[in-house]
């Protein structure tokens, strides 16, 4: 188990790159046998999913799309409950099979949001798909179809996930430890 340090805080690595590769090729095969005939669009959620998103497209064998959206709610190692769309929607979703792509579902209210703003676009079917799911602090019953990792409620960093803009590119997930 690795060791980082990044500003003032000390992680620990707690899914090993390897882990996360195989989670990423199943949840991708999940995806190819459901949505084979359906040219799905993946719109990944940055910062944070860029990483995922690219390893999960790279695993689909369908015909498939990606577009981006931004959506802030975090500050430091909270999220501030506050959504706020930063880069909009760049392509017609009416009639589409979306797969909205995030690095991790928390509360629930940034997906909430999401959800809310695309059904207006009136798409054929919206999914969700995330790589990490912390179920015991969702605050809004959701459907995630498709998730790699259900995580205890600690903060994590790395495979794109940052502490203040600090350590997405790191390989693994680490956890922050306790001082």
């Amino acid at each position: 188990m690795s060791i980082v340090k990044i500003k003032d805080k000390t992680f620990e690595t707690s899914i090993p790159e390897e882990e996360i590769k195989q989670r990423v090729q199943a949840v991708a095969e999940q995806i190819n046998q459901d949505m084979g005939d359906k040219n799905p669009l993946l719109l990944a959620v940055l910062n944070g999913s860029f990483i995922f998103a690219a390893d999960l497209m790279r695993g689909l064998t369908i015909p498939c799309e990606i577009s981006f959206v931004k959506m802030a709610s975090y500050e430091g190692t909270s999220s501030t409950g506050k959504m706020k769309q930063l880069i909009g929607i760049n392509a017609d979703l009416k009639g589409r099979h979306i797969i909205i792509v995030e690095d991790i579902v928390e509360s629930g209210f940034t997906m909430q949001s999401m959800l809310d703003q695309l059904k207006g676009f009136d798409p054929a079917s919206i999914h969700i798909c995330t790589l990490l799911l912390k179920p015991n602090r969702l605050k809004i019953p959701l459907d995630i179809e498709y998730v790699a990792f259900r995580i205890p409620n600690d903060f994590i960093l790395g495979y794109g996930l940052d502490y203040d803009q600090q350590g997405r590119q790191l390989r693994d997930i680490y956890t922050l430890k306790e001082d």
